[in-house]
């Protein structure tokens, strides 16, 4: 995790140009923009940012000053960047958001996969099967038949999201159910990151 900020110099730089926080000009030189990101693409790639291959090796374990492993074989890894931003728990707690927290269910899931994306004029499905990312969100009650069979077809699904506001309702939904991992959505997901509440009087 990383912010997006501009040195000092840079930033009265940009502001005597006429540019401002937010602008394409000044996001672009922000460190997660300009280092952090194109330092985790070379290194994962195994080149410069000018597409040169990466000179040297890396360091070995403690004691050891080099691995043996080239810097320019790069990694077996795949990397995505997400904008961390906030939601309105209101908005959340009436399924307004929905689209906005599919990346965080797909990593509570275990960032398995390619992360679910749903357009902004796609409407939300009753039921979200996703085998390839070992999750499924039951969006509709009325499709629990079909959530309990897509289980039986697909036992690589680890994680179920079962949107209702009765806690009973859901609690009769998964007992029984074959899975490692499920979770009454909003109310998971708001209690997660609620801050104290306790009255200070």
């Amino acid at each position: 995790m990383t912010n997006n900020e501009v040195s000092d110099s840079e930033t009265k730089a940009l502001i005597k140009a006429g540019h401002h926080p937010g602008d394409e000009e000044w996001e672009k030189l922000g460190i997660a923009r300009h280092v952090t990101w194109p330092r985790t693409v070379c290194s994962i790639e195994g080149h410069d940012v000018n597409g040169k291959p990466l000179t040297g090796n890396y360091i070995g374990p403690a004691g050891q000053k080099d691995s043996g492993q080239p810097m320019a074989n790069g990694f077996k890894a795949n990397c995505i960047y997400f904008k961390l931003g906030f939601l309105d728990k209101d908005s959340v707690a009436l399924g307004r958001q929905f689209r906005e927290l599919l990346p965080i269910l797909w990593m509570k899931s275990g960032a398995v996969g390619k992360c679910p994306e749903l357009g902004a004029d796609e409407k939300i499905p009753d039921i979200m099967i996703l085998p390839e990312n070992h999750m499924l969100i039951l969006s509709a009650e009325s499709k629990y038949e079909t959530m309990v069979k897509a289980l039986e077809e697909h036992p690589e699904i680890d994680s179920v999201y079962i949107v209702t506001n009765s806690e009973s309702a859901y609690r009769d939904m998964v007992n029984g159910l074959n899975v490692d991992k499920t979770y009454q959505l909003y109310r998971d997901y708001l209690d997660n990151f609620r801050i104290n509440t306790v009255s200070r009087r």
